[in-house]
């Protein structure tokens, strides 16, 4: 391709639109300030494979936790669809009240999740219903004007990307038409109308679209939008309804009622409302914790520390389950860049592999493991011999315990599952209501020497027949179906405790059918030396206070539920090697994700060696650096100020500290163009502190202004 003159015009020259080639660096950078550089990228590539897995089934667990409500959605506008199409009754009396068929989507406030869940949504409309599906949000329109640019600038997009071979039409139709709702009929009309006399072979919309499909408008953020906007809108919208199929979506965070707060009744009486609520954010945390922590698919865990920081921010900050997966993903990483035997963290049949390929330097950092040490210590003089200078029997040694810390996470986690059987439906719930509380309760220490395991244990003590054959129920059937295979004589002992409970039932019938004869056999007696005599044998009997079979056996199976959460719910950090598999570091964790940043501003303006880490600025703790930036300088002597700071004095200073700086034999023009420019630089610090919000200008007197903040960060 040439161009002959660049007189005559502008040429464009695009690049071939060939896959971009991911940075050689990546892997660089992951082992860039790593001591331990040592299998760096096998780290890297099993870092990247992990965190695929993991967002693969974190978006699986959201698309099937969204599909009823989206088929909820789809049928709604199927049927708004149908009544425009069959021009019905119901659908003319619509149309002469002029309602337009609306979606109240209720989604809750976690915001910072809406907009996946909106794309999700847009693309399945857009695969099941219409190709004209249109996203807005409050901050692109602002005027009315704005919001029908975007509308049309949106639909025109949904239609090229339906039809490529019309890109220049679309463009240069965008550009000719005038933004209104009669411009986006006139379009509408023109679209479906080509559609419906081409060929099959050259049709536009697919098979799976509609004839005629609806417009669908979705306001992904309703309560943002200005009153006037949303009024315009709908007012103009209902005068076309019977020429246009407009469906309206609107995500909204807080409650249904805020329509009628931001609409009057004369605006909300043209909408036909139909109201969808998504999933509780806390019942979908639970689901991605059930599906995607507490399983043996993915082989890193989380401490309970680490687990708890996120936690704690999705409760107290967000409700963000997006932003819960965004931890677990910097805590992947933070692993595999920090720990250098992570190299281990995978599935089980990989590990021997890797196992056979460590290094001399690998198998010292094995050695040097807390728990291992540990371990070590417990063994014979000979073997501790041979786990500290054989590196071929330290390998045998790390494989066994590797696959024994695989059969511990087998068992732990059907067992905590059933465990969470019993506690949840106990009153008070000692142990936590949801399953992730008992998780944390057990990992942090032995579970069974804490108070509430023996308030569990007391209140287990008094369940009624129903509610415990149900339980065991439930705990054979999540037996059966785990991976564990040491389950065999738990799920058998279960069984026999059922059939137990069985036999009791039989048991008690009789005694109902004697107790029944006999109370007929006291009836009939009329002689009152045989009376008192048998109603004092009924008090001694009650008196004496004999367990009962069903409280002996009630007994017996809180006793072997015990005994078996003692066997499998040990703590994780008493395993040998769990530092491989376990993320502990929970203070960066919450370094990263649960920032402070006054402390940030104060560290960076008080000492600002500590970011930009350049030799010239180290100093004293209450001395001023010679090569501070002028913020930092400024900042540190307001910080000597009271509440009112005096403009010209803090100038004096500030001219002083910045002299002494340039020094008595700096080569200047003159002292009064030093002046303007110390002058200059000190406004331009004042500005920035005030920006930051340290200090404010000061009604009382006209040369000062106000300090804002006070005490230590």
């Amino acid at each position: 391709m040439s161009a002959g003159s660049v007189s005559k015009g502008c040429f464009v020259f695009k690049p071939s639109p060939k896959k971009r080639k991911v940075s050689q660096k990546t892997a660089d950078y992951f082992r860039e300030g790593n001591s331990d550089a040592e299998d760096s990228e096998l780290r890297f590539a099993t870092c990247q494979s992990l965190w695929k897995h993991v967002k693969l089934e974190a978006e699986q667990i959201e698309e099937d936790l969204n599909k009823q409500l989206f088929d909820n959605l789809v049928s709604f506008l199927r049927q708004s669809h149908s009544e425009f199409q069959k021009k019905t009754t119901e659908w003319n009396c619509r149309m002469k009240s002029r309602e337009i068929p609306t979606a109240a989507l209720v989604l809750g406030v976690n915001v910072t999740d809406h907009d996946l869940t909106f794309r999700s949504l847009s693309e399945v409309l857009r695969n099941r219903v219409t190709p004209y599906v249109a996203l807005l949000q409050a901050k692109d329109c602002p005027g009315i004007k704005n919001l029908m640019q975007k509308l049309l600038g949106q639909l025109m997009n949904c239609y090229a990307d339906v039809d490529s071979e019309e890109d220049d039409y679309v463009q240069t139709s965008q550009n000719r038409i005038r933004c209104s709702m009669t411009s986006l009929i006139t379009w509408y009309e023109s679209v479906t109308k080509k559609t419906d006399f081409e060929t099959p072979s050259k049709k536009r919309t697919s098979s799976r679209h509609w004839q005629s499909p609806p417009v669908v408008v979705i306001f992904k953020d309703m309560e943002s939008f200005t009153t006037k906007v949303l009024q315009d809108f709908i007012v103009i919208s209902s005068q076309h309804i019977h020429e246009l199929p407009l469906v309206l979506v609107f995500g909204i965070a807080t409650s249904p009622m805020i329509i009628h707060g931001l609409l009057p009744h004369s605006v909300s009486s043209l909408l036909c409302i139909e109201l969808f609520q998504s999933l509780s954010c806390k019942e979908h945390l639970s689901t991605i914790i059930d599906k995607v922590l507490l399983t043996t698919q993915f082989p890193l865990k989380l401490s309970e520390k680490v687990l708890q920081v996120l936690i704690n921010i999705f409760l107290y900050h967000d409700f963000s389950v997006q932003n819960f997966i965004k931890g677990f993903q910097l805590c992947i990483v933070e692993h595999f860049y920090t720990q250098p035997l992570s190299v281990l963290c995978c599935h089980q049949e990989e590990v021997k592999k890797r196992i056979n390929s460590l290094s001399h330097n690998q198998c010292e950092n094995i050695r040097r493991l807390p728990s291992f040490r540990r371990y070590v210590e417990n063994q014979t003089s000979e073997k501790q011999i041979a786990l500290l200078t054989t590196d071929s029997f330290l390998k045998e040694t790390v494989q066994k315990l590797l696959e024994d810390l695989n059969v511990y996470h087998e068992n732990y986690f059907p067992l905590l599952r059933c465990l969470h059987v019993f506690t949840s439906s106990l009153p008070k719930h000692p142990l936590g209501k949801q399953i992730r509380e008992l998780h944390c309760a057990c990992l942090e220490n032995r579970v069974w020497e804490t108070e509430e395991y023996e308030s569990f244990l007391q209140l287990a003590r008094m369940l009624n027949k129903c509610d415990l054959v149900t339980m065991l129920e439930k705990c054979v059937e999540i037996l059966v179906s785990s991976p564990g295979k040491e389950f065999d004589k738990t799920v058998e002992k279960l069984k026999e405790f059922l059939t137990q409970f069985q036999k009791l039932e039989a048991e008690a019938c009789q005694e109902r059918d004697e107790s029944v004869s006999s109370q007929k056999e006291l009836q009939k007696k009329t002689d009152l030396y045989h009376l008192q005599k048998t109603l004092l044998e009924l008090k001694e009997s009650r008196r004496s206070k004999k367990l009962t079979k069903f409280e002996m056996l009630r007994f017996e199976v809180v006793d072997y539920i015990d005994s078996v959460v003692r066997n499998y719910l040990v703590p994780a950090d008493h395993k040998t090697l769990h530092e491989i598999v376990y993320f502990n570091t929970a203070s960066v964790l919450r370094e990263h994700l649960n920032a402070a940043p006054r402390v940030a501003l104060h560290t960076a303006l008080n000492n600002p060696y500590s970011y930009l880490k350049s030799q010239a600025l180290r100093s004293d703790g209450g001395s001023i650096s010679n090569k501070a930036p002028d913020i930092c300088i400024v900042y540190k002597l307001h910080l000597e100020c009271g509440r009112l700071i005096n403009l010209v004095d803090w100038l004096e200073a500030f001219s002083t500290v910045v002299t002494a700086v340039e020094g008595p034999n700096a080569d200047a023009p003159s002292s009064d163009q030093v002046d303007d420019v110390i002058h200059a630089r000190f406004i331009r610090a004042v500005s920035e502190l005030e920006l930051l919000g340290f200090i404010k200008p000061s009604k009382q007197k006209t040369d000062h202004v106000a300090r804002l903040t006070w005490g230590g960060c």
